[in-house]
């Protein structure tokens, strides 16, 4: 019997034993895991929330609360006019008491807005892509503050053959008759096109076609500069390449310059004075040169 026991002891020590070892292996892996999980989220970029849609949305198409859900974006790399809330009160502030908050809809706003250009599903919400609350997508919605639309006629050759699209920037040459000669003058740099025929839908996906209007965004007096320019000639676009910020200067060509040809002033001599006596002789008229009187 006490062998038995004995037997039984030694048994349940090494089970003890064994146990105690297989839960400090346990203990230490569990520990590595945690402090290296730890280690991970230390070096892991921060990440914050972004408002996206939560459907495609095309040009022009409405859009309230609802269609909004928000997702999470690594800081630092979040979309220039993002936004961070859905909703929130007019007045409120982020955690740090300064910076407001910047909702894509004040808390209690109904009236939906629209969106700008085609969006596809959990895509960030841009600030300039959408309207104000209660204004639809067009030439109103795309208008900077202070300017001004004017419609300029162009077809195949001086609308850079239906390559345009709102939001492009064009350079707008005036040709033209002036001081008796056929001169090609730029007018106006870097215009920004707001739409296209009725268009203002920077997105077209249809196939190109040629427009024969095109709405500039301008300033009052460049508005009226256009209006005589397009009274007086014809103008023509250029479209300025996407991220070119360069100064062309002042650009002007007439036909003589465009073909090589110099004017050179002739002066005429005036003919020199010949006075002379006609006298008859026999029936013939014989003319005698004599001096003139001044």
């Amino acid at each position: 019997m006490r062998l038995i026991f004995g037997l039984v002891l030694i048994i349940g020590i090494g089970l003890a034993g064994a146990a105690v070892y297989m839960t400090n292996g346990l203990i230490a892996q569990t520990q590595a895991e945690r402090d290296a999980l730890l280690q991970a989220q230390a070096q892991a970029t921060p990440l914050v929330d972004v408002v996206v849609f939560n459907k495609d949305l095309k040009y022009g198409d409405r859009f309230t609360q609802a269609d909004l859900t928000t997702a999470k974006w690594e800081a630092g790399k979040v979309p220039e006019g993002a936004f961070a809330v859905i909703s929130a009160p007019q007045g409120a502030m982020q955690e740090d008491g300064v910076t407001p908050v910047v909702p894509v809809f004040l808390e209690g706003e109904t009236r939906p807005r629209a969106t700008l250009r085609s969006y596809s599903a959990f895509e960030p919400v841009l600030a300039k892509k959408i309207t104000e609350p209660g204004v639809d997508a067009g030439i109103n919605a795309n208008m900077s503050p202070g300017m001004r639309a004017f419609a300029i006629n162009v077809d195949v050759s001086s609308g850079v053959s239906g390559f345009l699209r709102p939001g492009d920037r064009v350079d707008i040459y005036w040709s033209g008759t002036a001081n008796d000669k056929e001169v090609t003058k730029l007018i106006d740099q870097a215009v920004r096109l707001i739409a296209i025929d009725q268009s203002a839908d920077a997105d077209r996906s249809e196939e190109t076609l040629i427009a024969r209007t095109v709405t500039v965004e301008a300033t009052p007096q460049q508005v009226a500069s256009l209006a005589l320019a397009q009274q007086t000639g014809r103008l023509s676009l250029s479209l300025v390449g996407s991220g070119d910020n360069s100064e062309v200067g002042a650009v002007e060509i007439d036909r003589n310059t465009l073909l090589g040809i110099t004017q050179e002033e002739v002066v005429q001599a005036e003919p020199e004075k010949v006075c002379t006596v006609r006298t008859n002789k026999g029936g013939e008229v014989v003319e005698t040169p004599i001096p003139c009187n001044e």
